[in-house]
């Protein structure tokens, strides 16, 4: 999530656990905390792959917040101001507001090393789009009030509540979505694919889903305002006959870990060379994935791992076409007419099947 939902869930629970005994200084040192996880984002890994599959890795681990947590509570309960507090409440303080930062960062399509150091893929079940309004105006609020009266406990308390509830009406959302998902995968024998289903942009109305089967990678759009409507399905094709070039370098692999199946693979010439990309299709909308990565370049009839990897920027960036496909979301989201095309926004050469509503 973005740091100012991390600084206020941070700031909410701190004004839970301990507002009544300090206050604002509960929510201000519990906001702190709530964004200090990220804090991992100033180490450079020396290339755009480990910077983006190390993020979220040690330092949103629940073992290593659990005891950084302990840790400081030990410290902070020796201090001669804080004894009058037990140390069970500062022990719930600082583990609870480290440690709701990298489960909020859970429910995101992103995914999150909560369980580092073990060699386990990163966790994610999306609920929640990286950025989302109605998760982050209470918790905004109800520290608000907290540092303006002084009171820090009730308005966060008030916050939290609200934008707990909102996270459990977006489960719920899920659920709904993927049983409605179910008939139509299995009509197109899909039944057993891999399957991605996350809200799209800034709500938890209209939700995406994308399946991988073999070189194809078909896209939906399931609104929960639909009503009767089936969903359109697009195909597009992955380039999976580059998978194997891709995954002969450390890089092509530590992406296949860190994105799973969800991956796309294609040729572009960069400086004058065939170079080999991977783009993560999980996140941002289909036309628009911020991360893609170089890989390789050709040399006669070889692959040749680079050296290091660049992150590209989508082709559609630069002339504004986010803006436009945004602004034709919105409507989206509370009727399922007109039809919202996701072929409208990607490149024509990966089109398999266009649906014939578009």
């Amino acid at each position: 999530m973005d740091p100012l939902t991390h600084a206020v869930l941070g700031g909410a629970v701190g004004g839970v656990v301990l507002g009544r005994r300090l206050g604002r200084k509960a929510v201000l040192f519990g906001a702190l905390l709530g964004m200090s996880p990220d804090l991992d984002v100033l180490l450079d890994y020396g290339d755009a792959v480990f910077n983006v599959t190390e993020h979220r890795g040690f330092t949103h681990s629940l073992f290593v917040l659990t005891g950084l947590g302990t840790l400081l509570a030990l410290l902070t309960s020796r201090l001669q101001a804080a004894r009058t507090i037990p140390l069970g409440y500062w022990w719930l303080f600082y583990v609870l507001c480290l440690t709701t930062h990298p489960l909020l960062d859970a429910l995101t399509t992103y995914g999150t090393q909560l369980w580092w150091p073990l060699d386990l893929r990163p966790t994610a079940y999306p609920i929640v789009f990286i950025i989302d309004p109605l998760y982050t105006l209470p918790l905004l609020v109800g520290t608000g009030v907290a540092l303006v009266t002084g009171s820090g406990r009730s308005a966060p308390a008030w916050g939290l509540a609200l934008s707990t509830a909102y996270l459990v009406f977006a489960f719920g959302a899920k659920q709904l979505v993927e049983h409605r998902l179910e008939p139509i995968l299995a009509e197109r024998g899909l039944a057993e694919a891999p399957r991605l289903v996350q809200p799209t942009p800034f709500n938890t109305l209209l939700w995406r889903v994308t399946v991988v089967e073999g070189d194809e990678q078909h896209e939906l759009l399931l609104g929960l305002l639909d009503g009767d409507t089936p969903p359109l399905v697009e195909t597009y094709r992955r380039g999976a006959e580059l998978e194997a070039a891709a995954l002969a370098s450390e890089r092509g692999r530590r992406l296949k870990w860190f994105v799973g199946p969800f991956l796309r693979y294609e040729t572009r010439e960069l400086d004058g060379r065939e170079t080999l990309v991977a783009t993560d299709l999980r996140l941002g909308f289909p036309g628009f994935h911020p991360f893609a990565f170089t890989l390789a370049t050709r040399d006669g009839e070889a692959w040749v791992a680079v050296s290091e990897s660049v992150q590209l920027a989508s082709p559609y960036e630069a002339n504004g076409e986010r803006r436009a496909a945004l602004s034709r979301l919105w409507p989206r989201l509370l009727s399922a007419e007109p039809p919202l095309c996701t072929s409208d926004f990607v490149a024509g050469q990966w089109l398999v099947e266009r649906s014939e509503a578009c």
